[in-house]
């Protein structure tokens, strides 16, 4: 008799109906359990301590940029970074059915989906934005305390899921808006076809320094395809740079690795794994 397959578990910064289960849905398919987390720090808990098998975590927007504590959370955890997701977003005006958007005092919201949401909202008087949590939770939050005079800023799943009316669609800065997630887990070995690594390190705080890192790069033919300095708590004036990598010849990054250890200090693979297509939509 055939075992029966496991089903996997997969922390999702959120609720049902949040992006970050959208990510989660698209990348493992519809037969797994979503571990809901309202904070990245209780995501990355989840999956520390082995309530879930893999973690979906925002990283940087197309308009808003990067999540900066993230950046802290991977250095903290030292999970595998084993995947990457591009996930085109649209985001909503929702409210109760009926309801005008005149009638709308305030507006609620997860901070990064306001964010990307400013050339709207700026157009709007005499409305307070209000950050959330989640932007499925405001979507719920209004849904359940049947709130007229708010609104929620989230995805068309959130609508449906809560049963509340697309006031004005797509009001996103951007039309060509994506977020980028990662797929992370405990540990794990490195994708057989990777061609994409995310890893930090340490450069002294002298002239050119961080030149000569890149220009190892640069050397062996390695694509820099995102570069974010962090600061080193407690160490002013110093930062950690975390960089994402791709190549096209596997010699080449290999050579190139080999080179960053002697040019760097505590250099760390995150993770090797494939790259992502960007697709709009």
């Amino acid at each position: 008799m055939a075992k029966k397959k496991k089903t996997l578990r997969v922390a999702i910064q959120g609720i049902a109906a949040s992006f970050h289960e959208v990510a989660a849905l698209t990348h493992f398919g519809n037969n797994i359990k979503t571990i809901e987390c309202l904070s990245f720090h209780r995501l990355c808990e989840s999956l520390h301590k082995g309530e879930s098998d893999y973690a979906v975590m925002a990283i940087e927007n197309s308009i808003a940029g990067s999540i900066l504590p993230n950046y802290f959370l991977l250095q903290e955890y030292h999970f595998s970074v084993v995947g990457e997701l591009y996930l085109p977003i649209h985001m909503n005006l929702l409210a109760l059915p009926g309801v005008k958007l005149s009638e709308i005092k305030t507006i609620e919201s997860h901070p990064m989906a306001i964010r990307q949401c400013t050339d709207f909202l700026n157009q709007l008087k005499e409305v307070e934005i209000r950050e959330s949590d989640d932007t499925a939770l405001s979507a719920k939050r209004v849904y359940d305390l049947k709130l007229r005079n708010t609104a929620a800023i989230a995805n068309e799943r959130a609508a449906k899921l809560f049963g509340l009316n697309m006031l004005e669609k797509r009001i996103e800065t951007h039309k060509k808006n994506f977020t980028r997630f990662l797929i992370l887990t405990r540990r794990s070995k490195p994708a057989a076809d990777s061609n994409k690594a995310s890893m930090f390190f340490e450069v002294s705080n002298a002239v050119g320094s961080l030149a000569d890192a890149l220009q190892i790069l640069k050397n062996q033919k390695i694509n820099l395809s995102k570069i974010q300095s962090i600061p080193i708590i407690g160490k002013p004036s110093e930062y950690s740079i975390h960089v994402d990598v791709e190549w096209k010849v596997r010699k080449n990054y290999d050579a190139a690795i080999r080179q960053l250890v002697s040019e760097v200090r505590n250099l760390n693979i995150l993770g090797e794994y494939k790259k992502a297509k960007i697709e709009y939509k």
